[in-house]
């Protein structure tokens, strides 16, 4: 039985999903290992983990709670009737505080760690900059996470415990959906504070509820984009493309229309579903739980053939 959620007693007579993966990851997928996906949809997770490790615990400054305010608190929950709707899930364990799985693997930022870094890290990119890279330096409001420098055993252990794996789990999703279908849907979920939002109009001129990430037409075939787009607009959403997210790590490296790979970002204004200062769930989280499985069903239902 999917850790999700109860099955109904309609789903009871169906294959049951399967759970596996490590301390890590969780993929769910709506069949048994070895049988090929119903579908070409792939959902990705990559925020929504709340575990924290005692070797990061020990050597933070700051209370764990200002960490929280990092994660993509509830989006597993979102998508969490998709794999009995035939598309596979790869959920985050741990926290996007610990290791940020949107990232290149060595995306770190030297002045973080105590000596030299190797050749293949790369320390100079614009999220790095930001103090935002594969192992973060701030959170909250830009305060430094840490109370010391780290080794870089350390960020190693980190990408060999939690990064390589995730993204390995990742790629063996979508590989088994080309193999079944000709082709993969990534969807990327994720959420963003509401004063993210504020901030960007839609072409409807409200307020902005949901960004589209498709690299800007790069990630995917635009029919994807606009399918995604018109489906939850009409389920009442205000839509924007690109801005302020056009997608980070997870959609730029999968993303490769001409190899049969689309993938495209949804970021979700938290303000819909949870209260921010408390972080508890509103009445709007069973909103979009609903709407997200109508949005699924559209995806599954849609012409493959129609994105080449």
């Amino acid at each position: 039985m999917s850790a999700w959620r109860p099955l109904s007693s309609e789903e009871l007579s169906s294959p049951p999903l399967e759970t596996f993966g490590g301390p890590a990851f969780e993929v769910l997928r709506a069949v048994p290992a070895g049988a090929p996906p119903p579908t070409a949809l792939v959902f990705a997770s990559p925020h929504s983990g709340d575990l924290y490790p005692e070797d990061m615990v020990a050597a933070v400054r700051l209370p764990l709670e200002t960490l929280r305010a990092s994660e993509d608190a509830f989006v597993d929950r979102i998508i969490g009737g998709a794999p009995a709707l035939g598309a596979a899930v790869v959920r985050a364990r741990f926290a996007r505080a610990y290791v940020d799985l949107n990232r290149e693997p060595w995306e770190l930022d030297p002045a973080m760690f105590d000596g030299d870094l190797p050749d293949y890290a790369q320390g100079r990119t614009a999220r790095v900059a930001a103090g935002l890279g594969t192992i973060p330096r701030v959170a909250g409001e830009g305060r430094p996470i840490y109370g010391r420098k780290l080794s870089f055993d350390e960020a190693r252990t980190r990408v060999e415990l939690a990064h390589r794996p995730y993204h390995d789990a990742l790629d063996r999703q979508l590989a088994a959906a080309r193999a079944a279908h000709g082709a993969a849907i990534l969807i990327d979920w994720h959420s963003m504070p509401a004063a993210a939002a504020r901030g960007q109009r839609t072409r409807s001129g409200g307020t902005c509820d949901i960004v589209l990430g498709d690299r800007f037409g790069a990630a995917c075939s635009p029919k994807l984009t606009a399918l995604v787009e018109r489906e939850l607009e009409a389920l009442g959403y205000n839509v924007a493309r690109n801005a302020p997210y056009a997608g980070g790590y997870t959609t730029e490296h999968y993303g490769r229309p001409a190899k049969r790979t689309h993938a495209l970002q949804i970021e979700i204004n938290r303000a819909l579903y949870m209260d921010e200062t408390t972080r508890a769930p509103t009445d709007g989280l069973a909103r979009l739980i609903a709407d997200a499985e109508t949005l699924t069903r559209a995806l599954a239902g849609m012409e493959l053939s129609a994105l080449r």
